[in-house]
């Protein structure tokens, strides 16, 4: 049964829109408001948006262009390259392999795949578990967050996003010869884990990591047109980069900055049938897909996950000092979680889990007020990491009865 506290949200943000001249805007008035001046002010150039309170969706739009340069308007099916959103649906798939002792958090990445040992700067070759690559505290990193010119420039180690055609084996091979950041377990950094995950997984199943997503998560729950493959372009949002004056396209080989760093893209490595199944980013999907799985986890996880399974999953794993998301943020299993929300300086409620993808999605939800919210673009990175994603928080909480 629902609590009075999600009751009375749902409420709130369902109500109508105020007419002109009348007190408070509505949920409806402040994310509009949020999304129209984005586009206006060419930030991003499409986004499909869904809020759901207590498992009833109460804002959906979809707004802007899924094709610039087409016209082709954004629509609420829309399929986008899902990058880092795979990552929790591919921690679920693991999840559920543990679930069966197919798995074992504990398990040596070594025993599943022998000829992965990276060594430390000294020569040492340290132990690295199934638990340190789902919490990102294998010592593994991303070329994206190294330096230019580094091991993972040398190696042309792919982050999963670009190098149409190359090969799981082949990307494995470069990355093992890459010195480990640190000490597996000693700390915390965004990595490659999830592609090692998705050969672990592999080998522990059996099978192909598409049919073991499919078969333990996408099915299950009816996600039709998520998977690791996309036949035609034009089913796809056109990704596009933060430029002025305004978003550029994407282009095969396109280096974007983040930060001091660069992440390299290449949109039609998914179109490409023997491009390695990144766990980390090589999925697509819709807004709703993502929306209906993130809602199967927040009421505890069935069909895909037990409830103790989603409760490790959704509790912090490596400590608030990690600062994954900033201060005040510590990471489960597949996303970061918030400690503190003092300290985030977060209207999100303590508990809240979310994460993001580098091609322009953000997403989190509040099993305090039972709310989650999808937001998909096609801009990188504003809408990962940019001033849509605080605005469009913002615009949720103070909806909030």
């Amino acid at each position: 049964m629902a609590s009075a506290l999600a009751l009375a949200f749902a409420a709130a943000l369902a109500a109508p829109a105020a007419p002109a001249g009348d007190a408070a805007p509505t949920l409806q008035t402040r994310v509009d408001a949020v999304i129209d001046q984005a586009i206006a002010e060419q930030r991003i150039v499409g986004a499909v948006v869904l809020v759901s309170v207590d498992g009833k969706v109460v804002y959906q739009r979809a707004a802007g262009l899924a094709d610039r340069e087409a016209g082709r308007p954004m629509r609420r099916d829309t399929v986008f390259r899902l990058a880092s959103v795979t990552k929790p649906i591919v921690s679920a798939a693991a999840m559920r392999l543990v679930e069966r002792g197919e798995l074992s958090l504990d398990d040596a990445v070594t025993r599943w795949l022998p000829d992965f040992r990276p060594r430390l700067p000294d020569g040492s070759q340290p132990t690295i578990t199934v638990r340190q690559l789902l919490t990102h505290t294998s010592g593994l990193s991303y070329r994206l967050m190294e330096p230019p010119g580094g091991p993972y420039d040398r190696l042309d180690i792919s982050d999963g996003l670009d190098q149409p055609g190359l090969s799981l084996d082949e990307n494995l091979r470069r990355l093992a010869q890459a010195p480990l950041a640190y000490e597996p377990g000693t700390s915390w950094r965004y990595s490659l884990s999830l592609d090692v995950l998705g050969a672990v997984i592999e080998r522990a199943a059996g099978r192909p990591l598409p049919d073991v997503v499919r078969e333990t998560v996408t099915a299950p729950l009816g996600l039709r047109r998520a998977g690791f493959k996309a036949d035609h372009a034009e089913e796809l949002a056109t990704p596009y980069f933060d430029a002025r004056p305004q978003p550029q396209r994407m282009w095969d080989g396109v280096d974007v900055p983040i930060g001091g760093a660069v992440a390299r893209f290449a949109p039609s490595r998914i179109l490409d049938a023997r491009s390695y199944p990144s766990g980390g980013a090589g999925m697509v999907a819709t807004a709703d897909e993502v929306l209906t799985f993130l809602e199967a986890v927040r009421q505890g996880g069935r069909p895909i996950l037990s409830p103790a399974t989603v409760q490790a999953m959704t509790t912090d794993q490596v400590g608030p000092q990690a600062q994954t998301q900033g201060p005040g943020w510590g990471f489960g299993y597949g996303w970061a979680v918030l400690v503190d929300p003092a300290l985030a300086k977060s209207p999100q409620s303590a508990g809240t889990y979310q994460w993001g993808g580098a091609y322009g999605h953000s997403w989190f939800v509040d099993p305090a007020r039972r709310l989650t919210v999808v937001a998909m673009t096609n801009t990188a990175f504003e809408g990962m990491n940019g001033r849509f994603t605080t605005d469009l928080r913002n615009a949720v909480y103070e909806s909030a009865p």
